[in-house]
């Protein structure tokens, strides 16, 4: 009941605020009314549908709206509130100035400024248009990202070696599949030398996939194989189940699905890749993430390898390599990791702007990080959970080419 409080007066808290933006720009007694009105209605159809989530069912169509309406409306308010706050620190900062100066409360605190609400209306604007642009048309905006890594230790028939890698496919959000079969296509279209899927094929059930499985068949076969690894929604763990059993038999499906699809799943175990009589480790680890479940086993997975061995490393959740792998005695030249999505909404202007609020929970979001010659690159997912849309971070297919020598500056 107490949780229900706190959200109940924090969702006033942000209509307050926002309301007085709209009232200092306009007077218009029908449009205050209006928009009163409808925001109260929405407000109360998303307390109700939050209350109306069923753990024993899962992300259903209901919860997937509510959670984008939600985003689409108080995104943009909470930074209507932000704006108004701040007014209202410098409106109690002039009322105090105001005291000391005259010694009197007359007309101390002052009123606030049209200009000011003019502003946060505009800023606010820019937010509620991307998600409404992200909803229709950025989840589907697909980027095929190119990336260069350099290791002076890299075998000599490896340079030049390409992987294509995709993330985060989360198939039971899908809802247009001409849009999934163009990305297709542009996966099609590159010249990689191999295929990397790290994780989450699905959002909780098998079948979410089923639909789509002939549509991935169509990915074309790889000179050096197509694998992938577990994320943490494969597991089935955001859901109550009835029966521990039908948890285990989703979970097999689930393991299944990579293979239904042409891709060879590893759980903690690793493979060489053999060119020209020279030979790299692929090792690929079951989810593995600070705050997730913890099933990836590094040291099983690489058991048998050396600090002089090449290593390519699969795993989901790029907290892993920020936790285990980036200081492990082992070496592991090169980290492939997804998870973040970058929340699906941020700002990126190559060579001069990367932020998202991805940025304030994990250390490594989206693009390439390196610590000490080691390197992990985290990408920004196929697909999209929960917001039904991207704003800013695109839906990304990642080309990484493998170079012999020093870094490029």
């Amino acid at each position: 009941m107490i949780r229900w409080i706190i959200a109940i007066a924090i969702f006033l808290l942000i209509e307050i605020y926002a309301f007085q933006a709209f009232r200092t720009v306009t007077k218009i007694r029908w449009v205050l009314s209006g928009y009163t009105i409808f925001s109260v209605l929405i407000m109360i159809f998303l307390l109700y549908s939050f209350s109306q989530f069923d753990r024993t069912v899962g992300q259903s169509k209901l919860m997937v709206f509510t959670f984008t309406l939600f985003i689409l409306v108080y995104v943009p308010k909470i930074l209507l509130m932000i704006v108004m706050f701040g007014e209202d620190i410098f409106r109690l900062f002039a009322s105090a100035v105001n005291y000391f100066l005259t010694k009197t409360t007359v007309g101390a605190i002052p009123s606030r400024r049209k200009f000011v609400s003019q502003i946060a209306l505009a800023l606010a604007a820019i937010p509620f248009s991307s998600l409404i642009y992200g909803i229709f048309e950025g989840k589907y905006n697909f980027k095929v990202i190119r990336q260069t890594i350099f290791f002076p230790d890299l075998p000599d028939a490896f340079d030049g070696f390409r992987i294509t890698q995709i993330s985060d496919v989360h198939s039971g959000s899908f809802d247009d599949k001409e849009k999934i079969e163009y990305a297709i296509d542009l996966i099609n279209q590159e010249e990689s030398d191999m295929m990397l899927f790290t994780g989450d094929i699905v959002n909780t059930f098998a079948k979410e996939m089923y639909p789509w499985i002939d549509t991935f068949n169509r990915i074309k076969p790889y000179k050096y194989g197509k694998f992938s690894v577990l994320g943490n929604h494969d597991y089935g763990e955001y859901l109550k189940w009835h029966s521990e059993y039908a948890k285990e038999m989703n979970f097999k499906a689930i393991k299944d699905l990579y293979g239904q699809i042409g891709f060879e799943l590893m759980l903690n175990e690793h493979r060489f890749i053999e060119k020209d009589g020279q030979k790299i480790a692929l090792v690929g680890v079951e989810n593995w993430g600070k705050n997730f479940k913890k099933a990836g086993d590094l040291n099983k997975a690489s058991q048998g390898l050396t600090d002089q061995d090449f290593k390519v490393l699969m795993s989901h959740d790029p907290s892993h390599w920020e936790y285990q792998v980036k200081n492990d005695p082992k070496h592991f030249h090169l980290t492939l990791s997804g998870h973040t999505h970058g929340l699906q909404f941020g700002i990126e202007i190559p060579g001069f702007l990367k932020w998202s609020p991805a940025q304030y929970i994990y250390k490594q979001w989206a693009g390439l990080y390196e610590h000490l010659g080691r390197y992990v690159y985290v990408n920004r997912g196929f697909g999209f959970h929960a917001y039904q849309g991207r704003a800013g971070i695109w839906p990304e297919i990642t080309i990484i080419q493998l170079k012999k020598g020093e870094k490029v500056a």
